[in-house]
């Protein structure tokens, strides 16, 4: 369960205006992605300090904070995720060292938007998808895949290399409006006994 404050921001017709802040629970990723190529198409460096989050345009700094320490740090999204319920915002290994919580992996955080890339309307615009599942399986995927577009329009499969595996990724949706996705994302939890994930569909 996270917390969200809008208060005082300015309205910008920009989901994620400078000062918006949110709370919850942040883990952190590293050396199974090191190498790897993050969402926004840069090599994702793990000792660097950035960040995955499912619906900031990518390009967005925010400032970190760890709430039991008070210990900060300064973050740019270039990635997407966590897709684990109950965490708002996966750090690189840099990042969650700088704010002293790689023993435990997890901790509660505070995070604010400090600046927005220099395309932020252009991103903002970028449409929502929900993920249905993720699997090792190619297989299972596709099984998933095939039984969903039974019932709904573009369910597609996104495969993620990792340094030890591949995982596929099945999604379904490309929604204009946040809230549209969001009720996609019920349904599909309803109907469909599926753990589902809204994020941002980037090109």
């Amino acid at each position: 369960m996270f917390v969200i404050s809008c208060a005082s921001i300015p309205r910008s017709g920009f989901d994620y205006p400078i000062g918006y802040r949110e709370s919850g629970i942040a883990s952190w990723y590293g050396a199974e992605f090191h190498g790897r190529q993050t969402a926004n198409g840069v090599t994702y460096n793990m000792y660097g300090l950035t960040a995955a989050h499912r619906l900031m345009p990518l390009g967005t700094t925010i400032k970190v904070t760890q709430r039991e320490t008070g210990r900060s740090v300064t973050v740019r999204v270039n990635d997407r995720g966590p897709f684990v319920r109950g965490r708002i915002l996966d750090l690189s290994y840099g990042a969650a060292k700088a704010l002293g919580m790689t023993g435990n992996g997890t901790a509660p955080v505070a995070i604010e938007v400090v600046s927005l890339p220099q395309d932020s309307l252009k991103t903002a615009g970028s449409p929502y998808t929900v993920q249905a599942g993720a699997f090792e399986s190619e297989a299972n995927a596709k099984n998933l895949a095939d039984r969903l577009r039974k019932k709904y329009p573009d369910v597609y499969l996104l495969s993620v290399r990792t340094n030890q595996n591949t995982v596929y990724r099945v999604r379904v949706g490309s929604l204009g409006q946040k809230q549209s996705a969001f009720q996609l994302a019920d349904r599909l939890s309803r109907e469909e006994q599926l753990d589902s994930f809204v994020t941002r569909r980037d090109p």
